[in-house]
């Protein structure tokens, strides 16, 4: 596919992805991290989709067959969960789920590194979503971070991000001021939705990637189900912070704004307010 079909997508298109998740309530399943797990539910829950967030090693073999997609988040790691993580990637794989990857805080660490590398060599992951030094990291590039924030504007994460979609055939998602979302076969698009407050709540970016496990669960292009994840959660935190600034209140209250936006948020402000934009 060229890369200028991007420019066909409309907001039309990723409303009508919105709607499929609304009316077949796509169950995910989330091996994520402990600080996210109840945020990244509830707004899964506020989207439309079913929420699971099991990691025990005994179940998630089983409860992955019964997802439309699998989300793997490494925030919070342990040798036990990251077996975990193993184990459904490949029972997902065998199912031909689509696979999500949250490589949170790539980089920090040598722990985290290598858990990567354990999580590549069974099979790469349909789409990764991560800011931008998390995505050079994985790619494999030199990057500076500050624990799980990004020291790198997202834009400097461009060529890597292209790399690592070349690389596993899929789809990379770099998270900033503006969202790039790279496919393989040379898609490009740039959303420039959202809200400075949004970097300010625990578990928002993680909520992100769930998010697209659940667009992925009902649109089998993995690129458009990213770019409407991304859409429509720039959309609703933007109207949310809006409205808090509005009511001269602040991260506590947006935090609960931004749930009752994902639920709430409709087909004219969406269409109205989003700013999307193909790149060649």
């Amino acid at each position: 596919m060229s890369p200028n079909a991007s420019s066909a997508l409309t907001a039309g298109d990723l409303w009508r992805d919105v709607l499929s998740v609304r009316e077949t309530c796509p169950l995910v399943h989330n091996v994520t991290n402990l600080v996210v797990m109840q945020f990244s539910a509830n707004m899964l829950l506020a989207l439309g989709a079913a929420p699971v967030m099991a990691h025990a090693e005994e179940e998630v073999e089983d409860m992955v067959a019964l997802a439309g997609a699998l989300v793997l988040n490494i925030g919070t790691l342990s040798p036990p969960w990251v077996r975990a993580m193993r184990l459904a990637a490949r029972r997902a794989r065998a199912d031909a789920t689509p696979v999500v990857l949250d490589p949170v805080g790539a980089g920090a660490t040598a722990y985290r590194l290598r858990a990567l590398d354990e999580l590549f060599g069974d099979g790469d992951p349909d789409i990764v979503r991560g800011n931008a030094s998390e995505i050079m990291s994985v790619a494999g590039q030199a990057a500076a971070t500050r624990g799980v924030d990004s020291a790198a504007a997202a834009g400097d994460a461009l060529p890597a991000a292209r790399a690592l979609a070349a690389r596993t055939r899929g789809v990379v998602c770099i998270s900033g001021a503006q969202d790039h979302v790279v496919a393989a076969d040379g898609r490009h698009a740039v959303l420039a939705n959202g809200h400075p407050w949004m970097t300010r709540v625990t578990g928002v970016g993680c909520s992100a990637t769930a998010l697209v496990g659940a667009f992925a669960a009902v649109q089998p292009d993995r690129w458009r189900a990213t770019v409407a994840a991304m859409a429509y959660l720039g959309v609703a935190g933007e109207w949310a912070a809006e409205r808090c600034l509005r009511a001269g209140v602040g991260l506590g209250s947006f935090q609960v704004a931004l749930l009752d936006a994902v639920h709430l948020l409709d087909r004219d402000t969406f269409e109205q307010r989003l700013r999307l934009s193909p790149r060649d």
